[in-house]
């Protein structure tokens, strides 16, 4: 054997150098393996650095499994990962290395220092401490296998070879970071299903021109019910934000996934409820004592008790009421009317915005094709996955890096010399 030859060979091969890939790679020498990770990046982490608005929403403190995995599309599939790697032993694992953590509103656990840079550089400090080497500026060219197996990996002018592979490349989103779908070809090569990507955690464009009137506008703990061909589809409850184009916000980000999968044959509609926590005859109600206490007042500032100005005007003109009135002049229709709308006011969806702005994948590789209990593939033996490769994706708010954490945390561990099934 030449000695190019002995230097390409490892025990676990990572491919994709983001959150998931440092940490299966990490967890991986831990156990004993001769560690390799390529990224096709000069840097590593380029994605970790632009979560939480660059703070780095390291997890979500959720201690209930069974409420944990509800933020998720497909998050049955995370029991075991979660189980064995879940929030609790995510923050003492970064405590461990030295990262202090500090939790805020939603459950949501940050860095101190509030620098997304500090978490990437407690990775680097301890993936040179344990001799990982580290291929950047460099992509997967091709792969080859035989049979069940992958043979090695072609990058640039090296050949890789590995015991085990793990694919820890990303999904679509944030494409200026190095994420192309690369892992899902590479995938698809070796017989995996995919899929469909779509842009998810994204903002939504909405057809009605009042919107970008709104810009700016935020509105807290409101009700979005999703309607398609006018049938409800589902509810999602949060604070969103209008925008020069539509709407954001972490509600809107939530469902954007969804929503973008349900424009594919169909008209899509919001409906936002202004006073979920209040029936009609409530908001009925909390509106004719305003009406009492401010006689002389006009509709349009009666309403701005009740919701921003700006939308005041338009909710006015919604409900066909002359925001100028005097608001004990308006009718009991006109008062009906416009607390009709408080409770169902309803935009139109134009399309979800792309892969630019999307935080994460909808899609990946099929989860029928992948062991939960080690992250192993069922079609490949010496091939692992971990991260948003997977047909998995999490609420904003920490959930999407408390996926990559378990699935790379169970991935490096399931592919390292003590847990090898295929040596």
């Amino acid at each position: 054997m030449q000695k190019e030859d002995i230097k390409n060979n490892y025990d676990v091969a990572v491919i994709g150098g983001g959150p998931a890939g440092m940490m299966a790679v990490l967890i991986a020498s831990e156990f004993g393996a001769k560690t390799v990770l390529i990224e096709k990046n000069n840097q590593l982490g380029k994605k970790l650095l632009l979560t939480g608005n660059g703070r780095c929403n390291i997890t979500n403190i959720e201690p209930n499994l069974k409420e944990l995995v509800k933020n998720y599309e497909n998050g049955e599939f995370l029991f075991h990962a979660f189980s064995v790697f879940g929030p609790e032993r995510t923050i003492g694992f970064f405590n461990k290395l030295g990262v202090e953590i500090k939790t805020e509103d939603n459950n949501r656990v940050f860095p101190k220092g509030n620098n997304a840079e500090d978490v990437l550089d407690i990775f680097k400090k301890n993936l040179r401490k344990n001799n990982v080497e580290i291929i950047s500026n460099s992509e997967v060219i091709d792969i080859v296998s035989k049979g069940k197996k992958i043979i090695k990996v072609l990058v640039g002018d090296r050949e890789i070879i590995a015991n085990n592979y793990i694919f820890c490349t990303g999904g679509k989103s944030y494409p200026a970071t190095g994420s192309d779908g690369l892992g899902y070809k590479l995938a698809e090569k070796l017989g995996h299903t995919i899929v469909r990507p779509i842009p998810a955690l994204v903002p939504i464009k909405i057809h009605e021109e009042w919107v970008r009137i709104l810009s700016g506008i935020s509105l807290r703990n409101v009700k979005i019910t999703v309607l398609k061909d006018n049938k409800k589809q589902f509810s999602e409850q949060g604070e969103i934000i209008f925008t020069h184009f539509g709407v954001s916000g972490p509600a809107i980000l939530n469902i954007s996934g969804k929503v973008g999968e349900l424009l594919n044959n169909g008209t899509v509609k919001l409906i936002i409820d202004l006073f979920p926590l209040l029936n009609y005859e409530e908001v009925l109600g909390e509106f004719e004592d305003i009406l009492k206490r401010y006689l002389n007042r006009t509709v349009k500032n009666v309403l701005s008790f009740l919701v921003p100005e700006r939308l005041a005007e338009i909710l006015s003109d919604m409900a066909k009421v002359d925001k100028n009135k005097i608001a004990n002049n308006m009718s009991k229709i006109e008062r009906a009317s416009v607390v009709k709308i408080l409770k169902n006011l309803e935009i139109t969806v134009e399309n979800i915005l792309g892969w630019d702005l999307a935080q994460v994948t909808k899609g990946g590789v099929s989860l029928k094709e992948i062991d939960d209990k080690t992250m192993k593939s069922k079609i490949i033996d010496n091939l692992f996955f971990a991260g948003e490769i997977i047909d998995i994706n999490g609420k904003t708010g920490g959930f999407n890096l408390q996926q990559c954490w378990s699935t790379g945390y169970l991935a490096g561990k399931s592919a390292s010399p003590e847990n090898l099934t295929n040596k």
